[in-house]
């Protein structure tokens, strides 16, 4: 099956979706990019939530909005920057973050927030580099929808995964 892209992108000035796609100079000139598209979206997520969690229905609305905007711009930077899956291109990353913490307000308060935030940021981390349990096979995907949903089902991932660390770590505590 082929995902074509979405059109949209086509109408945006030349060079726009590689800025945008490597947050200005971020992708482009700091090292590990990946980590620091990542590090920009968690600190999106902290500063829409201004201190308190905006609900699962938010959550998702903008995970998926931000999703389908970054599926098209990084489906366009990669062809303005001539190669697949450029490393500088990091919407991806930044994109996926509101995915890790679905759920907000049903982990157990075993760690405070700041604690949840990097548990989160690590384990989306280890997925996204190392890409277990089929998450190299979305990579694949044509375009900004390889980009993109390997990161998202690394969100999934490190979502589940803080859910059942941190209720474990809650029912060993009782």
């Amino acid at each position: 099956m082929k995902l074509p892209p979405p059109a949209w992108p086509r109408f945006l000035p030349a060079g726009w979706a590689a800025a945008v796609a490597t947050l200005g100079p971020v992708g482009r000139r700091l090292p590990a990019p990946g980590t620091w598209g990542a590090a920009s979206g968690l600190l999106s997520f902290v500063l829409l939530c201004r201190g308190c969690y905006p609900g699962d229905a938010v959550n998702v609305l903008v995970g998926v909005l931000a999703g389908y905007a970054a599926v098209g711009i990084c489906d366009a930077a990669e062809r303005q920057l001539g190669r697949p899956d450029p490393p500088e291109v990091i919407a991806d990353e930044f994109a996926a973050m509101p995915w890790c913490f679905l759920g907000w307000s049903a982990l157990p308060a075993v760690l405070p927030g700041w604690g949840v935030l990097l548990l989160g940021f690590g384990l989306f981390r280890f997925f996204d580099i190392l890409k277990p349990c089929g998450i190299a096979r979305l990579q694949a995907l044509p375009g900004g929808w390889g980009i993109v949903l390997d990161d998202t089902a690394a969100a999934l991932a490190t979502c589940l995964s803080l859910h059942i660390v941190l209720g474990l770590w809650a029912a060993a505590l009782r």
